[in-house]
């Protein structure tokens, strides 16, 4: 009885696969086609978005010789590149403090620094531009930064807790009854444990940064714009340029996520082989 409901069991089980199979198919369509027709519609050498004319570079060459454009991608990679880096080493800094702290604290800090995750953007932008016009600070590239900096912390934080979570909490202690300084023992043992989470927030706070536009769009000023707000205002508009844009933004996070998942696979063989060799 019992092994004839395991086959019948096993039978609806592949006639399932079949289908689940066509939803990820079609889930996998769904998601990628738009990308395609992207990176296709930015070789077409008319301004139709719909039909395809013939091949060429016209958009891209139409691109990189926009300086506006390239002021907007220079604003963004500059705002992007400021934002990581500060948030990186505030939000490490801070999880390290509050792994330290008494529990009240950590839980009190914990949910502050959740608040501005689940707050909707509209709400945090106008709250930011109401902060720089109540404080009479002009809005411009410095207050864009800020901002960007302001958001990003709380997903550094939220990436690099759980792997202090997951530390020994008598491995500081232990590489100091060794001979290592606090310094040395923060540099030494406990960041290269926990170098993953701040890989990961990094990249998350930079991806954040890079893809700002309402937040941006609330506190910038003075003519400042970064790639969102320049692509907003060319979207009330047909302009193929977009498509030249969006195809060097997939191709570079194409590059960067193969360089995240493949240059550590080298490291690590490389560090067996050298060891295996020795």
């Amino acid at each position: 009885m019992m092994g004839k409901k395991y086959k019948d069991h096993n039978k609806l089980s592949r006639k399932k696969r079949p289908i689940g199979r066509l939803l990820l198919i079609l889930m996998i369509i769904f998601f990628y086609m738009p990308i395609v027709f992207v990176i296709l519609f930015s070789f077409n050498d008319s301004k139709s978005l719909t039909a395809f004319t013939g091949f060429s570079t016209i958009w891209y060459e139409k691109l990189f010789r926009s300086s506006r454009m390239m002021d907007s991608v220079y604003t963004t990679i500059l705002v992007a590149v400021i934002a990581t880096a500060v948030s990186t080493i505030v939000g490490t800094i801070t999880a390290l403090g509050l792994s330290k702290s008494k529990k009240v604290i950590r839980d009190l800090v914990t949910y502050v620094n959740d608040f501005p995750i689940m707050n909707p953007e509209i709400v945090t932008a106008i709250g930011l531009m109401l902060l720089f016009l109540t404080l009479g600070i002009e809005r411009g590239l410095g207050t864009m930064i800020l901002a960007h900096i302001a958001f990003c912390i709380p997903y550094v934080m939220l990436s690099v807790m759980p792997k202090i979570r997951s530390l020994d909490p008598n491995m500081a202690d232990a590489a100091m009854d060794l001979g290592c300084t606090p310094w040395q023992a923060l540099i030494k043992v406990i960041v290269p444990q926990i170098a993953p989470g701040i890989f990961s927030g990094a990249l998350i706070a930079f991806t954040m940064s890079f893809d700002d536009f309402i937040i941006s769009y609330f506190v910038t000023g003075r003519g400042i714009k970064n790639l969102s707000i320049s692509v907003y205002t060319m979207s009330k508009r047909v302009n193929p340029i977009i498509n030249a844009i969006s195809t060097l933004i997939i191709a570079t996070i194409t590059l960067i996520l193969i360089l995240v998942n493949v240059v550590p696979i080298i490291i690590e063989k490389t560090r067996k082989k050298n060891e295996n060799d020795n």
